[in-house]
């Protein structure tokens, strides 16, 4: 299927490794020109020369913490400067830490709400004006199972993150008619280092060994297994289309059948 996405210009924040890479390999071999950021500028160049070479699309690495708003601001401007425009944004950032209320301090509700929430308000707001400006544009967040089904020691992510959802809600109806899309996904279990992370902390509480809690994992999943991070990219590349131009203001789950509500 062609998704129109030829010479698109994407960012794609959080991209050095997981979710966000996937996100970012999956249009450019849709044949999007890309500007990919991550904290770490080793990994963010790897990455970078790694998916323009298996590509061949224009792909430029940037370091930048999406929980800083000038290193937000300067990502985007940059962005405008080299290609003129931006058609697609994947927002995406690292998961909050786990923890309850008890061991939560101010600090750390204060950087879950900078790094879950308003990066996805601070680059929603800095490409929009483009967006209208050419009348297209794709807006992908990048969630979580938690924004639609709660994990108690998820807390932070199971706070911000419906936040998310109903933003996106709002959005999407305020612009569906200049033909902005705005859309989120969220995963269930993916392996990638937070669902390593995660269960492993898990793991600790339980005092069982980290392979059997991904055994574990696995059979409350009806799809029987864990989830690849390229099954993420290949949605967020869908949504990102022009084939997708009548899906917008969905919170999408992307989990194997996990959630247990009716959504």
């Amino acid at each position: 299927m062609e998704l129109g996405l030829q010479g698109k210009v994407a960012i794609v924040s959080a991209a050095s490794q997981g979710l966000g890479k996937a996100s970012a390999l999956a249009l450019a071999q849709e044949g999007a020109r890309l500007v990919i950021c991550s904290r770490r500028e080793k990994e963010i160049s790897e990455t970078a020369v790694e998916i323009a070479s298996q590509t061949g699309t224009e792909v430029v690495p940037m370091v930048a913490d999406v929980a800083n708003p000038k290193d937000i601001e300067h990502l985007v401007a940059t962005a405008i400067g080299r290609f003129g425009t931006v058609h697609v944004l994947v927002n995406n950032a690292g998961g909050p830490p786990p923890g309850d209320l008890l061991s939560l301090d101010d600090a750390a509700w204060e950087r879950a709400f900078n790094l879950t929430l308003m990066s996805m308000v601070r680059l929603t707001r800095a490409v929009l004006p483009k967006m209208i400006d050419q009348q297209w544009g794709r807006i992908i967040t990048i969630t979580s199972l938690s924004a639609k089904q709660p994990i108690n020691e998820l807390l932070l992510s199971s706070t911000f993150r419906p936040g998310i959802s109903g933003l996106t809600r709002v959005l999407s109806n305020v612009h569906a008619i200049q033909n902005i899309t705005i859309n989120t996904v969220c995963p269930g279990y993916i392996l990638t280092k937070r669902q390593e992370e995660i269960g492993l902390t898990r793991a600790a509480q339980r005092n069982i060994s980290f392979d059997e809690y991904l055994a574990e994992s696995a059979r409350v999943i009806p799809a029987g297994r864990l989830g690849r991070p390229e099954e993420i990219g290949s949605v967020v590349a869908f949504l990102a289309s022009e084939r997708a131009s009548y899906i917008n203001g969905m919170n999408l789950l992307v989990d194997g059948g996990l959630a247990k509500g009716i959504h």
